[in-house]
């Protein structure tokens, strides 16, 4: 069952339209604050991170493949991610306990954050609303250490985010 939910939420999530410009915050704006408890329990708040660049990853489904992919990768660039001054955090609707479980097993070293309600995935445009249930869209935000939406990744190829995220980091801190 759970294999044929991943498949159709993949299918979905490739047909469905991105959402509107409107929809996503602008480029230069303010970031929408939020208040989530990580895999852990934890409270963690946008505000905490004020001074450090902030990649912020909305993804579907906990231990499916291309979110998997995705969070490995982070994982495995956390080393640069640090070294450039940028925190990872993770966001989907799951629960904490969903993300605990996908964080041990992976080995990932950064918070994942439990939007139960959707309602952060909904300030950045980023929810899919399917009726019965809900999940975030695949969409990334690099907010800067002053808390502006420095760029808005709206197609994301899982097996390149992270290095793409790399290089920009770069080139913006270059500016």
């Amino acid at each position: 069952m759970r294999k044929l939910l991943t498949f159709f939420l993949q299918l979905f999530t490739f047909w469905l339209p991105s959402a509107q410009a409107a929809d996503v915050p602008a480029t230069g704006a303010l970031a929408p604050v939020f208040v989530l408890k990580d895999q852990n329990g934890k409270v963690q708040k946008l505000e905490d991170y004020r001074g450090k660049w902030v990649v912020l990853y909305f993804y579907p489904k906990d231990d499916t493949p291309g979110c998997t992919e995705q969070a490995c990768k982070f994982r495995d660039d956390m080393a640069e991610l640090t070294q450039l001054g940028a925190q990872v955090l993770g966001i989907s609707v799951d629960d904490s306990a969903s993300h605990a479980k996908f964080a041990a097993k992976y080995n990932l070293p950064f918070p994942l954050l439990a939007d139960e309600g959707g309602s952060v995935a909904k300030s950045y445009g980023a929810y899919m609303d399917w009726g019965l249930f809900g999940i975030a869209r695949r969409y990334t935000y690099l907010i800067d250490p002053q808390g502006r939406v420095a760029k808005a990744y709206l197609k994301v190829d899982t097996s390149k985010h992270s290095a793409d995220i790399i290089a920009d980091l770069k080139q913006l801190q270059r500016r």
